[in-house]
């Protein structure tokens, strides 16, 4: 008995070590470098799909840098001034009509370095 299971717990491993997808560098929806055309953040590296006004297509771009202008996360995905880059905030309006007229932008700026100033 045991001279059959030993094999077939090998070849089953082999099998599912098949089934197991590799990471892609590169995909046709998700993992898109920057400059690419994009619908959703979500599809992105740098989680930032981008649109310069309402007429042009989004592109993929990098998260906004510290003291570079931002927009908060939103449910919508596309944005006209990316979201801060990890370990920074947006100092952005938070008031309804900022939201629905997409007039919401800030500045991006280090957390400690706010609390040093007041």
């Amino acid at each position: 008995m045991a001279n059959i299971l030993y094999p077939c717990v090998l070849l089953a491993m082999l099998l599912l070590a098949e089934a197991v997808p590799m990471q892609q560098e590169r995909g046709l929806i998700f993992n898109l470098d920057a400059g690419e055309l994009c619908l959703q953040s979500a599809q992105c590296k740098s989680h930032c799909c981008h649109r310069e006004s309402s007429l042009s297509l989004a592109r993929c771009a990098p998260k906004a840098a510290e003291l570079q202008g931002c927009t908060r996360k939103n449910l919508y995905g596309v944005y006209y001034k990316c979201p801060c880059e990890s370990g920074l905030s947006c100092n952005a309006d938070t008031t309804i009509v900022g939201a629905i007229t997409n007039t919401d932008f800030g500045i991006c700026q280090d957390p400690a370095d706010t609390l040093e100033s007041r």
